[in-house]
């Protein structure tokens, strides 16, 4: 691995010389560095944000009935209509 920044290098510093890191380690990371020119310090990335629902929650319906709701209807789940086929087979072999 090699150092990302200035205040990296400096914290592998100190953890060598409180003896927390091994000397070996610490020469290893500044080997790979080698004569990169380093930023003072480096910002995190951005996390990418969740989308929002397009619909509208139910809490939000139960305090304003009038609330227009968006987005695309439900479709019948499969556990539905396979109990709807089930029941109309019984229906056929009665009759």
């Amino acid at each position: 691995m090699r150092f990302k920044s200035k205040a990296q290098r400096r914290k592998f510093a100190e953890l060598l010389v409180k003896g927390e890191i091994t000397p070996d380690a610490y020469e290893r990371w500044n080997r790979d560095t080698g004569r990169a020119e380093l930023p003072e310090r480096v910002k995190r990335t951005a996390t990418k944000r969740k989308a929002k629902s397009k619909t509208k929650s139910k809490r939000n319906l139960k305090s304003n009935p009038n609330a227009k709701v968006t987005g695309k209807a439900r479709k019948p789940t499969r556990t539905r209509s396979k109990a709807r086929r089930k029941a109309k087979r019984r229906a056929t072999r009665r009759s």
